[in-house]
């Protein structure tokens, strides 16, 4: 397969994390790093928008919401999305978050994570 198809194949399936303002903007930048796509609400300029603007705007960018925020819980359940990535704030290190989330990107497509929620 040539180098161009490959990339071309790798960007329509790879996740693209997108990280709510509830995230601490140093998983993000963990993240990027090691070469996972993510940015935050803060790289977007879209802090202060509401949960469901913060996951409209995921959606039209095809990014998986990644957040710390129980109320894109309850949202899961009656809208489409790229599906969503939550963590309990306190339960879980910064390192072992950017460790965790790249695994997901590394195992997971877009499809298969599309209108699905994983706990961290």
């Amino acid at each position: 397969m040539n180098r161009n198809l490959s990339k071309d194949l790798e960007r329509i399936f790879r996740i693209r994390i997108y990280a709510d303002e509830s995230v601490n903007v140093t998983i993000v930048g963990g993240l990027k790093r090691r070469g996972v796509d993510a940015f935050s609400a803060r790289d977007a300029g879209n802090l202060g928008l509401t949960d469901k603007e913060q996951l409209e705007f995921a959606v039209k960018n095809k990014a998986v919401i990644f957040t710390h925020d129980v109320d894109f819980l309850r949202m899961a359940w009656d809208r489409e999305h790229c599906g969503i990535i939550y963590v309990h704030q306190r339960k879980v290190s910064v390192g072992k978050c950017v460790k965790r989330l790249k695994t997901i990107v590394e195992v997971k497509t877009r499809e298969e994570i599309r209108n699905q929620v994983i706990f961290l």
